[in-house]
């Protein structure tokens, strides 16, 4: 059974912890009581079968493991006992609730948002919490280190813990304050399942399936202009995921792509968003992001694509939010527009300073130098691109263009 508990583990842990760190109001104590109820399981359902709602009965063999744990440890502090008792009373619906806004997770995205931790250990503990992320996956989306994050995560739930955090979705009022660093974690998540930063697949659909689904249910609970925008954003890339491998899981450029393969329900759905969050006149980057995307999905070929407007959008969201990414990909799209030559430069600038250990930066070096017909320096910025890379797929691609220049 073991492929049935890998796949439910990666199905119902987020859930389950969340449900957990709800009924126990302390992060530590979840992890480890979603531990024991999972080995509890493993040992359990083989013999006994699986029951009807494998959910409920993880949460509650989760708590009551709590439960157990703080009695053992109330011979050496008494105060455990007391709140071992008042977690013995029933718990209505442990198992979690469908009501979207008092959905068990989006509560504790919110809590691990709270504005008195700082932004990057808000990020860092929901990425790690809320969606299963591991250190060095953070790591990567921060473009630093595994120890960084592990001490960003220790510090935050520190924070929760000694300045006794609730773990309850904030009142309406409060809610504004604390969107900014939860988008930024939706959007992260879905990156990291749209484009994974390591392993044989190039993408983790559980990742982008669930920032999406976190998407939605931001946008019934807080309709503003910039959680439409992010939601369509996210709609719009996932829209064009079956095109983008090949049927041996090999990287499908955009240019390259099958566009009859793109989800055209989706692209009606991310551009009817884009279209109200524009009418607002009150958008973000997020909504520019996705009127980006918008116009690559509306486009019937990459030949046929407004890279005018395109690189139009890029100016408008580098004085918005400037950022050496924003910079990257408004060259790559004007090199669409005007030829390699004029982008060059500033791409070779950006990957030799602040973007120096990103891959895309040396893979968009490699192409446009290739497509500029200077095939040394192709090839020495993909061996750097191939250097930075942990995904399979993407060392595969870079690997082939290597060979391709090789007989160039």
């Amino acid at each position: 059974m073991k492929d049935f508990f890998d796949e439910l583990y990666r199905a119902e842990s987020r859930g389950v912890l969340a449900t957990l760190v709800r009924l126990l109001r302390d992060i530590d104590l979840a992890e480890e009581a979603l531990s024991e109820a999972f080995a509890a399981a493993v040992e359990r359902w083989p013999a006994q079968g699986v029951p009807e709602n494998p959910r409920a009965w993880l949460v509650s063999a989760g708590r009551f493991k709590a439960i157990d744990s703080l009695r053992r440890r109330a011979r050496v502090n008494a105060n455990l006992e007391v709140l071992a008792n008042v977690l013995v009373a029933p718990a209505a619906d442990p198992a979690g609730r469908t009501d979207e806004v008092r959905d068990d997770q989006l509560r504790l995205v919110f809590t691990c948002c709270h504005p008195d931790l700082p932004l990057e250990g808000q990020v860092a503990l929901t990425l790690r919490e809320v969606c299963g992320l591991t250190t060095d996956e953070i790591a990567r989306a921060f473009l630093t280190t595994s120890p960084t994050i592990g001490q960003r995560i220790v510090r935050a739930k520190a924070k929760i813990r000694d300045g006794c955090i609730p773990y309850e979705l904030p009142a309406p009022s409060e809610l504004g304050e604390r969107l900014d660093a939860v988008l930024t974690i939706v959007y992260l998540v879905f990156n990291e399942g749209y484009r994974a930063s390591s392993g044989p697949s190039l993408t983790r659909g559980d990742l982008s399936g669930e920032a999406i689904r976190l998407g939605r249910l931001l946008a019934r609970l807080l309709p503003e202009p910039e959680v439409l925008g992010l939601l369509a954003l996210m709609i719009l890339n996932e829209s064009r995921r079956r095109a983008r491998t090949g049927p041996d899981g090999e990287l499908v450029l955009i240019a390259d792509q099958d566009r009859a393969l793109w989800a055209g329900a989706l692209i009606a759905e991310g551009c009817s968003l884009v279209e109200r969050s524009l009418r607002s006149l009150r958008f973000g980057r997020y909504t520019l992001e996705a009127a980006i995307a918008a116009v690559h999905s509306e486009s019937p070929s990459l030949a046929a694509t407004d890279w005018a407007q395109i690189v139009g959008l890029y100016d408008v969201l580098y004085r918005l939010s400037p950022s050496p990414v924003v910079a990257l990909n408004r060259a790559v799209a004007l090199s669409m527009r005007s030829g390699p030559e004029v982008a060059l430069p500033e791409v070779r600038a950006l990957a030799t300073t602040e973007l120096e250990a990103y891959q895309p930066a040396h893979a968009a070096l490699a192409d446009l130098s290739g497509r500029a017909g200077r095939l040394d320096d192709a090839r020495a910025a993909y061996r750097r691109a191939l250097e930075l890379t942990c995904s399979e797929p993407e060392r595969r691609f870079l690997e082939r263009r290597l060979r391709e220049l090789g007989r160039a």
